[in-house]
């Protein structure tokens, strides 16, 4: 690893557990941790530097101290203390214009690692079936979070054709969950309904924030395994999960809601706080999304230590019981699934003809 660090973000939870953890390893002289508002955790023995990347004045951190590998963790889906989407959107795009300009007049940096996310291949009904690194999108996300990490992997492709001395690492997360989860989709999952998209039941990934903290710390030290720790990879835990086994296993009931309708629930959602559910979040909660992590295995050199299963039972397990017991809403839905199209409660089957 090189032996000045910058990270960015390090005022939210997966920013301080980084920052703590780097500072362990022998060949780290001195970390810079960055972010705009000051943390509400400990930052151990690290230089805290209180700035807005969005501003000119990265640049001169960047000089000041020397820098000669950055940890870009600033990109995110939720903004910190009274931040609506669009000072998210500014410190994700513009953010990462600022920081990216300064990296490239810098004469010290010498490695750049960027956090996305696999929101970037967005949710379509002919989506293939698993994405790899470079499977284009069938269509373009058009809004929220997903559009800003297309926006900013776009800078991070231009940088590094500028400045192909500096090695490049693009890490697309699943999503993210964990004891203490920071994300929309970590959200909606606490609610105490789950309102769904009727007769849909899409497949999800997660990955764990011990393993997103891990990998991090792979990808920002020196080449592994013959190779530069360069280039573009999805990390997800093994396997994956129907969002009806997420509802069964937190016990909270879903709501199925017909699609036209659904627009009408990420608005009222959003009014409660959860700022990024944007369509593109109804879009993944309505046909899902699954990526391979070959590259992470056989390039990268990563396992992860929990499954996607293990991951949502660690999340689960943070949230306390749901509304009912989780058996019982497995049995309920077993109970539903088992009854032949047409029937009611009853167990009957209704006369789609008119009653004589």
């Amino acid at each position: 690893m090189g032996k000045i660090v910058l990270v960015t973000g390090a005022a939210r939870q997966l920013g301080g557990r980084f920052v703590r953890r780097i500072q362990r390893d022998p060949g780290v002289d001195r970390v810079i941790a960055v972010d705009a508002v000051a943390p509400g955790h400990q930052l151990g023995d690290a230089t805290f530097v209180q700035a807005d990347i969005r501003q000119s004045a990265i640049a001169r951190v960047l000089a000041e101290h020397s820098v000669d590998t950055v940890v870009h963790l600033g990109v995110s889906a939720k903004a910190l203390g009274a931040g609506g989407r669009t000072t998210v959107k500014e410190t994700n795009v513009i953010g990462t214009m600022q920081l990216l300009g300064a990296c490239q007049k810098s004469p010290t940096v010498q490695r750049l690692v960027v956090k996305s996310s696999t929101n970037v291949y967005g949710s379509a009904p002919r989506d293939p079936a698993v994405f790899t690194e470079t499977t284009p999108p069938k269509s373009l996300p058009s809004g929220g979070f997903a559009k800003d990490a297309v926006e900013v992997e776009g800078y991070v492709r231009g940088f590094a054709r500028r400045r192909p001395d500096v090695a490049v690492c693009v890490l697309r997360f699943a999503n993210i969950l964990g004891p203490e989860p920071d994300s929309p989709l970590a959200d909606y999952l606490s609610l105490p309904v789950l309102p769904t998209v009727l007769g849909y039941d899409p497949r999800l990934q997660f990955v764990h924030e011990d393993d997103v903290v891990d990998v991090l710390e792979i990808a920002a030290r020196e080449a592994r395994r013959s190779t530069l720790n360069s280039g573009t990879f999805n990390i997800a835990g093994d396997g994956v999960l129907l969002l009806s086994q997420c509802s069964r296993r937190l016990g909270r009931p879903t709501v199925p809601v017909l699609l036209p309708a659904v627009t009408w629930v990420g608005s009222a959602l959003r009014t409660i706080g959860m700022t990024d559910f944007s369509p593109e979040q109804i879009r993944l909660l309505t046909h899902g999304r699954v990526v391979s992590t070959v590259q992470m295995r056989e390039t990268l050199g990563f396992r992860p230590k929990f499954t996607t299963a293990e991951t949502f039972a660690e999340f689960a397990r943070s949230r306390g019981p749901g509304l009912l017991p989780p058996e019982r809403v497995g049995w309920a839905v077993g109970r539903l699934a088992e009854l032949p199209r047409g029937a009611g409660p009853s167990g009957r089957t209704h006369s789609t003809h008119g009653a004589r």
